[in-house]
């Protein structure tokens, strides 16, 4: 009860504070919303009414916190083609038919099939969207209106338009023109006037004020008519009392028919993939450190669409840019969403007919930059800073999405990522024999998660890993091992650094291990890696553990080595290794003065069918005294079965505990005992467990059979650097 008096009186205390967010969020919906509905040729009103529906719904349905929900800028292209092909009734039945779907989504718990498309292939498909918003709306914004078949005969013509324009002997189109090219003026330069009073306004409804007050001063104080062409002012804007009175009529008459279920899969999918990956987003960005219900919120943004296209709006989504400018302006829940759609609402009752003041260019203006910042050719450097094979990705999804449609580019952007990962490991039987594989397993050891992933971990594979990362909760240690993996995707390895800035950002720790006999095509930390298949062939790249090694080492004055070294001699005559076979070490931290060398190893037990590679993290100590040769661990089940097979633990005088909790072999049972003197036992009694092997004359130390993460890394060596003082 009390938890919920507290959650009640937080809402209450930053109630202030939402309302303001909502205001400010709703001053850059309100322009988007008219320019998304009528660069998708619906109705201005559609884009403002699903902003609405929006808003009201998904803040008290919705599974997200500080999400805005609006149409969404990629849904541009399918509802123009929508509307183009089937007719605006039969556009409304296609979106209430999506947002079922949606509804189903996230009733089937679907939210993870994002995480099947790969990450190139996405970036290809928001560039294809953010080229057919820019190459349709461009021509608008300098008051040129053509009709082409193919998005990129838009962008071809761009020339031509340009070329018009300014030859212009027309008074509305010249002016009509300027109004466009301010306006991209100050969409491009706003951001850089790093003004707080001007900033508290967005600069799309910067846009809208100019754009209102310029066209008063010719009312009221030139007295002459707006001088932009009449043809390129917005119409159209009904009263609020007509949005209520006037619903439009919805025909369901083509269900039947490919063409409009082709529009509804089209919606549902992007609208799913831009509302996810928006939620995972913005999730990264809530002061509150809190995650997303994807599922429940898919089910609200569905519920909304269905709401939305029976009262003549648009597809509902989860949206970026609303949603960062809701968190930068305080928004700590939905109720910033709600009051959002309610200060729509009065723009709408007070202001309709002044929004009949805004130029058309000035609207397309907003949407030529959205689509500029889509399809970016920084996005385009940085998929190749990533790797070339990741280009091919990108530009086939895009040329495909152009050329043919949506759904065929993204299905081709998959097809064509499974090939090349074929190609690059030389394997099909890699995927087709593993696939179906449980590969992910996961435990707790010494209060922290440890997760192993085997065979590859791709886009088709991926969901069974995400399943067990979202299951940890962000405020603990998790390691997650690749040793034994053979193939990581791009996919896989930015999803990966998403999770560690969010663990890190939530008081957690999570590290990756077991990518450094992995080689890559590039330094970049989301390339593809994929396993050596010679151990001596040089890496491109360091990983970000190896890079953490490196910085450890120059911290503490260590020498480090990432190359793989053949000769283990040193390690021949530890117990440990008699019936293993070393390959090789790798990842060498040496500090010569203390006598201590830290190193990963790969070393194999058995052969033929029964060999098994095993890769760990080990200590040596070198003592350059006489010792006793014996083993220490752990005292466990096993090794009191191992007594009854003649394996006799051999006891410390007065150190009872030490010898209940430790299991001590060696030959030299008088040496052993006189070695382990009060000082040693003592110290073995008060510090962490490992596996200590004395071979005469050094020590080895470890703790389990794999890879350590660098905060065991940073223990083991000042657990053996004690050791080594009090040994000596």
């Amino acid at each position: 009860m009390s938890a919920k008096k507290n959650n009640i009186t937080a809402f209450i205390k930053d109630l202030p504070k939402n309302i303001f967010s909502g205001f400010v969020v709703s001053l850059i919906a309100l322009p988007l919303g008219l320019g998304l509905a009528m660069a998708s040729d619906a109705p201005p009103i559609a884009g403002v009414i699903a902003a609405v529906i929006g808003g009201v719904l998904v803040s008290i349905l919705g599974g997200s916190n500080v999400t805005i929900a609006e149409p969404g800028n990629g849904l541009v292209g399918v509802l123009l083609l929508a509307i183009t092909t089937l007719g605006l009734e039969s556009a409304y039945a296609a979106i209430i038919c999506s947002g079922i779907l949606l509804l189903i989504l996230g009733f089937l718990r679907l939210g993870k099939l994002a995480d099947f498309f790969p990450s190139s292939a996405i970036q290809g498909m928001l560039a294809a969207i953010g080229l057919i918003i820019l190459g349709k709306q461009f021509h608008i914004m300098l008051a040129h209106r053509i009709k082409r078949e193919d998005t990129i005969d838009y962008l071809f013509e761009i020339p031509f338009t340009i070329n018009d324009a300014i030859h212009y002997d027309n008074r509305g189109l010249i002016y009509a023109a300027i109004a466009g090219v301010l306006s991209f003026i100050i969409m491009v330069f706003y951001s850089k006037i790093r003004n707080k009073y001007l900033q508290l306004i967005p600069a799309p409804m910067w846009i809208v004020i100019l754009s209102i007050a310029f066209s008063y001063y010719f009312e009221l104080v030139a007295h002459k008519n707006n001088p932009i062409a009449i043809e390129y002012m917005i119409s159209g804007i009904p009263d609020f009392n007509q949005i209520i009175s006037e619903l439009p009529t919805v025909n369901f008459s083509k269900i039947g028919t490919l063409p409009f279920w082709l529009s509804v899969i089209s919606l549902t999918l992007i609208a799913s993939i831009e509302s996810l990956l928006s939620i995972k987003a913005v999730d990264k960005l809530d002061p509150e450190k809190r995650r997303s219900n994807v599922n429940r919120d898919l089910k609200a943004l569905g519920l909304a669409t269905v709401g939305s296209g029976f009262l003549g709006g648009l597809n509902v989504v989860t949206v970026i840019a609303r949603s960062s400018v809701n968190v930068n302006n305080g928004g700590s829940n939905r109720s910033s969403n709600f009051f959002h759609a309610a200060f729509l609402v009065v723009f709408i009752v007070l202001f309709s007919s002044q929004l009949q003041r805004i130029p058309l260019p000035a609207l397309m203006a907003i949407l030529v930059y959205t689509g500029y910042k889509l399809a970016s050719p920084e996005n385009i450097r940085k998929i190749f800073r990533i790797g070339r094979e990741q280009l091919i990705i990108f530009f086939v999804t895009l040329i495909v999405t152009l050329k043919i449609g949506l759904i065929q580019g993204i299905i081709s952007g998959i097809l064509v990522t499974f090939i090349i990962h074929v190609v690059i490991n030389k394997s099909f039987s890699l995927f087709a024999r593993n696939w179906l594989k449980p590969n992910v397993l996961m435990f707790q050891e010494d209060g922290h998660f440890y997760v192993s992933v085997k065979h590859f971990c791709s886009f088709l594979n991926y969901y069974k890993l995400k399943a067990k990362l979202d299951a940890i909760p962000e405020n603990e240690d998790v390691i997650v091992d690749f040793s034994l993996c053979q193939f990581v995707d791009h996919t896989v390895m930015e999803n990966l650094n998403n999770y560690q800035e969010l663990f890190a950002k939530r008081g957690g720790h999570f590290e990756v291990l077991g990518l450094d006999l992995h080689d890559t095509d590039s330094e970049h930390p989301f390339a593809l890696r994929r396993l050596l298949p010679v151990p001596n062939v040089i890496k491109s790249s360091l990983t970000r553990r190896q890079t953490t090694m490196e910085e450890l080492a120059q911290d503490f004055s260590f020498n480090y080595s990432s190359k793989k070294v053949r000769d283990t001699s040193f390690l021949n005559n530890f117990l440990f290794f008699r019936t293993k076979q070393i390959n090789y070490i790798y990842n060498q931290l040496e500090n010569n003065e203390d006598a201590l060398n830290l190193f990963d190893i790969e070393f194999s037990e058995g052969e033929f069918i029964a060999k098994e590679v095993v890769r760990s993290s080990m200590l040596h100590i070198k003592l350059n005294k006489d010792l006793p040769e014996f083993t220490l661990d752990r005292e466990g089940f096993l090794e009191k079965v191992y007594a009854f097979a003649g394996f006799k633990d051999i006891p410390i005088k007065n150190h009872t505990d030490f010898s209940n909790r430790f299991y001590l072999l060696g030959e030299d049972t008088a040496a052993i005992q006189q070695f382990f003197s009060d000082d040693i036992t003592h110290f073995f009694e008060s510090n962490p467990y490992y596996h200590i092997e004395s071979n005469g004359k050094d020590l080895l130390v470890f703790g389990r059979e794999r890879l350590a993460s660098i905060k065991e890394i940073k223990a083991l060596y000042d657990f053996g650097k004690r050791l080594k003082e009090v040994v000596s």
